[in-house]
């Protein structure tokens, strides 16, 4: 009975890391660039597929289409990241860059949704005792570099771009993840549809709601805290920038958060409703 018990505990310990976050910690090697280049990467064969399949939604998280992702253009969408996986991402400036790394987490999700579907949520993608989800496991090799979906988060995007936005940008196929864009990231448009994803984000249920005079927020507040700010007064001040008037005023009457949500359950446009 002891063995038993200690066995759950060592369990749940291990539960528990598993789904901690992970910190900022820069990959020095990918800090290079030219901001006088002008050369633009080609995503159209992505944007392609997001025009197709992604569903905005005006009261609701954007879905995909998961189901009825047609076989040729789930191998357009792998040849698309192979074909990102020979870019020489270097010899690009800095928003470019961003653009490509976004565009490339965010099709590796999709794809490995897509190899697993049906499934429910994304963490249940990995295998193992207990599913981690797919995000240390490195799918990827750029510059000769093995890669995956938490070295681009955490040890690219984050620790480069430190202003929180990639938060908006990175998607994790989940109900309470801000909105998959349904347009791919370039250098010219990033920050524009950051900000944009940002502000949809934050003026949803999902982000921010009132219960009973009591505020909750996303997890993601929670989890990553710092890029925001790292104190209750900083995250609210953030999420007051891209708030919408009336949420604004009632986000500036809070001093503290007082509980967080997130809902993983897989943004399957088939189990959503009507706006």
């Amino acid at each position: 009975m002891r063995r038993f018990i200690a066995a759950l505990i060592a369990l749940s310990f291990i539960s528990t890391a598993a789904l901690a976050a992970p910190k900022a910690d820069l990959w020095s090697r990918w800090e290079a660039h030219d901001e006088k280049s002008t050369t633009t990467i080609d995503h159209s064969v992505y944007d392609a597929f997001l025009s197709k399949y992604v569903v905005a939604h005006e009261h609701a998280p954007n879905g995909v289409r998961y189901g009825e992702v047609s076989e040729a253009d789930h191998r357009q969408l792998k040849l698309y990241i192979q074909s990102m996986q020979q870019v020489d991402i270097a010899a690009y400036n800095r928003d470019v860059q961003r653009a490509y790394w976004i565009n490339l987490y965010n099709a590796l999700t999709l794809d490995l949704v897509l190899d697993a579907y049906p499934v429910d949520s994304i963490r249940d993608i990995g295998g193992g005792l207990i599913s981690s989800g797919p995000w240390k496991k490195r799918y990827l090799k750029v510059d000769g570099e093995k890669l995956g979906l938490n070295d681009i988060e955490h040890r690219i995007l984050r620790p480069i771009w430190q202003d929180g936005l990639t938060h908006y940008g990175v998607n994790c196929a989940s109900m309470s993840c801000p909105d998959l864009s349904p347009q791919a990231y370039t250098g010219d448009n990033v920050y524009t549809l950051l900000r944009q994803n940002a502000r949809d984000y934050v003026n949803s249920p999902a982000c921010v709601r009132f219960d009973d005079g009591e505020l909750v927020v996303s997890k993601i507040y929670d989890w990553y805290g710092q890029d925001f700010g790292g104190t209750d007064r900083a995250i609210i001040s953030h999420l007051r920038r891209f708030a919408e008037p009336q949420r604004s005023t009632k986000l500036d009457m809070q001093d503290t958060i007082d509980d967080y949500a997130y809902d993983w359950a897989l943004n399957d446009e088939a189990d959503m409703g009507e706006d």
